[in-house]
């Protein structure tokens, strides 16, 4: 069944030869984008929707979420607004939680981040692991995370749990733990920061990922200056995420890794950030080194208890000075470079898994509307719930009211 998305005032496409179109039409079929162009010259569909002059842009991929864990640190946050520093310490108390926890609670507390992110606009979702940090609570974690998420990440180094030798820990997440959670993860992250993993303990573990044949990425810059970001671009990591505090040698190393290929995407988080107090990442001097740079919401309920990517992306245009069509870029189609997710891939089920981030036809048929004419109000308008509708591989996830 094919449906004619029509009466589009802004068409979002990220693609370089549509741009950003006026009166425009898309046609899902299949779940992919099937057809764009001028509402005038649109096709025939069998079924067809009106936006009524709304602005229509990519659904939000966000690349960077924590949404297997149980438990609460609202006293954390308290405590950090009156003044106290973040530490990566505060990850010990989410993982005592989550391994009392069952599968059905981990489970439905993710399903119901998940389902509120996606009434947001959200289409796509990493999730990582992490707040088990035994064999047996990682690879539970990976299996409730591959049943909802587009791409699952091992973060077994996450922090070395209390009671154990860190080389000892770096060991068994490199050898048995890896070897348990391969076959449900598409990549192996590492936090690779003063208080977790020091460079040679994240790269051992990163090395024994690549060996496995699975995508890197790193948790790199966040508290101070540190190895992460050399280290993933030297690694060839899909993303650096953090990015906090980079020198100018390390921005332009960050940019020149596109030249001739694929690089390292510079993953920024504005609501974790704010909520840590800490310096925003300088996403401004990225783009303008010629960097690819993502926006993602590191959704996670110690430092960024948010799924809400507009809000993430409002933050990235009042304060960290990029235009509102830069960030919607990179909360969209940098998202899906951070995920590999920008070109036609095969997923780790050997099944053909279609283009994200994009609107033009074959990418997956992806869409927000928002009640308002353009992209401009997600920053014009911080804070206000704008989406109208939302499509994700063609279905209709999120009706527009009144919609018989």
């Amino acid at each position: 069944m094919s449906t004619l998305v029509t009466g589009i005032g802004e068409l979002t496409t990220n693609d370089d030869e549509l741009g950003r179109m006026r009166d425009a039409a898309v046609v899902l079929e299949g779940g992919l984008v099937a057809w764009v162009g001028e509402a005038a010259a649109a096709p025939a569909a069998d079924a067809r929707v009106d936006v009524a002059g709304r602005a229509v842009l990519p659904g939000w991929v966000d690349s960077h979420t924590h949404l297997v864990f149980a438990g609460d640190r609202t006293a954390e946050f308290e405590a950090r607004m009156a003044g106290e520093p973040y530490a990566a310490g505060g990850i010990g108390v989410t993982v005592a939680a989550t391994r009392a926890a069952s599968d059905a609670e981990l489970a439905a507390n993710l399903d119901r981040l998940a389902d509120e992110a996606l009434r947001g606009g959200t289409t796509a979702l990493e999730v990582k692991t992490g707040y088990g940090l035994t064999v047996a609570d990682e690879l539970r974690s990976a299996r409730i995370a591959a049943a909802r998420a587009d791409a699952v990440t091992f973060l077994g180094a996450h922090l070395v749990p209390e009671g154990s030798d860190a080389e000892g820990y770096v060991d068994l997440v490199a050898g048995d733990m890896l070897e348990a959670v391969a076959p449900h993860v598409d990549a192996v992250d590492v936090f690779c920061e003063r208080g977790a993993f020091d460079e040679q303990q994240s790269r051992r573990v990163l090395e024994a990922a690549r060996a496995r044949g699975l995508a890197l990425r790193v948790h790199g810059n966040q508290l101070g200056p540190g190895p992460g970001a050399r280290l993933a671009v030297e690694l060839g990591a899909l993303s650096v995420d953090h990015v906090a505090f980079l020198d100018d040698d390390e921005v332009a190393m960050l940019a020149d890794s596109w030249h001739g290929g694929r690089g390292t995407v510079a993953t920024v988080l504005p609501a974790c950030d704010l909520s840590t107090r800490m310096p925003l990442a300088p996403a401004r001097r990225l783009l303008d080194a010629g960097a690819v740079v993502a926006i993602a919401s590191n959704c996670n309920p110690g430092t960024s208890y948010t799924t809400s990517m507009a809000y993430c992306v409002a933050t990235a245009v009042l304060q960290m000075g990029l235009t509102v069509e830069e960030a919607v870029r990179a909360a969209t189609l940098g998202g899906a470079a951070a995920l590999d997710r920008d070109a036609p891939r095969t997923g780790r089920d050997g099944r053909p898994l279609a283009p994200l981030g994009r609107i033009r036809p074959g990418a997956r048929a992806d869409l927000q509307v928002l009640d308002a004419p353009s992209i401009t109000h997600l920053a014009y308008r911080p804070g206000v719930p704008l989406v109208h509708a939302v499509w994700r591989a063609g279905d209709l996830v999120v009706e527009p009211p009144g919609l018989p």
